[in-house]
């Protein structure tokens, strides 16, 4: 079908502003700065949204199954034989209802790292705005979906499984998406900074999450999933309206992806880069696979394959990285709230939802500062891995010293969140992007999807594995123990699978200064 094509079409929003004096009027400069902007900031809201619509579940566990010795239940509800679990939601009332709670997540994660696997190579071969749409449109079906098992009286566990598995396929458009999107419309210089900054989305739709969820959690938990579900949706609306996913589609300049061009070639592109010129006055312009770049104008951008894909140099080992630093950092995504609650008396499900988000506000830091440092020295493995040296001794802080005060508690938790999210921010956006525009490419841009979503992908088969042990290690004696070694270990093989690249880029800053 034509409309899954690789198509670059106006937006109707766009066409639309494009013949007002919004964009009618203004100078090919600021055109190309108000398209960046716009895709910035669609992007966000479209992943922000993407990560508010997937963090429900975590905060709905603590009403799923709880204790309900202390509770009373409503008058004329007779709950003679089941007094420690009327108030659970079957089939999570039992004694596995860890375990299967944990199978839910896993449900949705694992399907999402097959999806990734799949729509990386998709999303670079269809339209992205078409692709983001749809993938978020459905996402908040399944999200209502299963709120709507609140209402319907829904206790079977195959239908979670069922909704959570299609959930997980249609998140997997999201970042594959976003990152191509982003990656398309910014060069190199400075891209670890920019979206470091960008890559909160991830923190702010957790935080995002967690707020709505634990508003209705304690009454109505179907409206936890529910407005979170209604909310992407809309989003999906507004990102078809409006996303640009590449600036060829408005006549601006694709940017600098290899600093290493020649000087011919880097001085036709600079001399385009500050301004647009309208390369047709119709309103879309259908790119094809043989469509050149500003950059390589003799050389046909083709669809990379997968193999060759995972040749790239450091593709592999950022991959099995990310692997680690996700599950570490989805561990604490799906089971904080829980973790917070069974750690004290006194707070409640709501409580534990709105004292989770410290996590993610201290990723936000965490990762606009690995941008900021992997700018600076050029050394994204460097950067990563002082991020995983110190979430070690953090975690072990935060789990014997964390219950002594509430202070201590809400500071060593912005720490964990500053220091594990690091490497993740890093590794998913400014080096999946500077690897899916590596220099032997030879500045073709259809790689970016690929690349992100093998390297994102891999990340999230760990993201999977680490709620799945998180459940089963929740209910032993001491299983919260275990798993924050567990956490610890896995820190430790995330940097050891950088040492190659340290060492490639302590001998290239060498050869550098000499």
């Amino acid at each position: 079908m034509r409309i899954l094509e690789k198509v670059y079409d106006v937006p109707v929003g766009v066409s639309a502003l494009e013949k007002t004096s919004c964009l009618k009027n203004i100078t090919p400069v600021d055109k190309l700065r108000w398209h960046k902007f716009n895709v910035l900031l669609l992007t966000f809201l479209s992943y922000a949204s993407y990560h508010m619509a997937r963090k429900p579940t975590s905060v709905v566990k603590n009403v799923l199954h709880q204790n309900c010795t202390n509770l009373t239940p409503d008058e004329g509800v007779n709950i003679t034989g089941i007094e420690d679990t009327w108030c659970s939601w079957s089939p999570f009332d039992g004694e596995d209802a860890s375990t299967l709670l944990g199978a839910l997540d896993s449900a949705f994660l694992f399907s999402y790292a097959f999806g990734m696997y799949l729509m990386g190579s998709l999303g670079e071969r269809i339209n992205v705005r078409y692709f983001l749409s749809i993938g978020m449109m459905f996402s908040g079906l399944f999200g209502f979906l299963f709120g709507l098992a609140y209402w319907t009286n829904i206790h079977s566990l195959a239908y979670f499984i069922i909704v959570q598995v299609l959930a997980g396929l249609f998140q997997s458009t999201g970042w594959p998406g976003c990152v191509a999107a982003v990656g398309n419309w910014f060069g190199k210089s400075k891209r670890g900074l920019i979206m470091g900054i960008w890559r909160s989305h991830h923190s702010i739709g957790n935080i995002a999450g967690s707020l709505i969820a634990g508003a209705f959690v304690e009454y109505s938990w179907g409206l936890s999933f529910a407005v979170p579900a209604a909310i992407i949706f809309s989003i999906g609306l507004l990102t078809f309206v409006f996303l640009v996913p590449d600036p060829r589609a408005v006549g601006c300049p694709v940017p600098i992806h290899n600093l290493e061009l020649t000087p011919s070639n880097s001085e036709e592109i600079v001399a385009t880069e500050d301004g647009c010129k309208k390369i047709d006055d119709q309103d879309s312009i259908s790119v094809s696979r043989s469509t050149s770049n500003s950059s390589h104008k003799d050389e046909k951008e083709q669809a990379i394959s997968f193999w060759r894909a995972v040749q790239i140099p450091g593709v592999m080992e950022y991959s099995f990285s990310l692997f680690f630093t996700k599950l570490i950092n989805y561990t604490f995504l799906y089971w904080l709230p829980t973790y917070l609650k069974d750690s004290s008396d006194t707070l409640g499900s709501q409580d534990a939802a709105n004292l989770s988000i410290l996590f993610d506000i201290g990723g936000i830091f965490g990762g606009i500062l690995a941008g900021l440092l992997s700018d600076m020295t050029g050394m994204s493995a460097f950067t990563c891995a002082g991020y995983f040296i110190l979430t070690i001794p953090s975690l072990f802080l935060y789990r014997e010293f964390g219950g002594v005060s509430p202070a201590l508690n809400v500071s060593l938790l912005f720490l964990v969140g500053f220091l594990a999210n690091g490497p993740y921010a890093l590794i998913t956006t400014a080096v999946s992007a500077d690897l899916g525009t590596h220099p032997e490419l030879k500045g073709s841009t259809r790689a970016l999807a690929t690349v992100t979503a093998i390297i994102d992908g891999t990340g999230s088969i760990g993201a999977a594995v680490g709620p799945l042990i998180a459940g089963a290690l929740s209910d032993l004696e001491n299983g919260w123990d275990y798993l924050f070694y567990a956490l610890m270990v896995a820190s430790a093989l995330g940097l050891l699978l950088l040492t190659r690249l340290m060492i490639n880029e302590a001998k290239a800053r060498c050869k550098k200064n000499n």
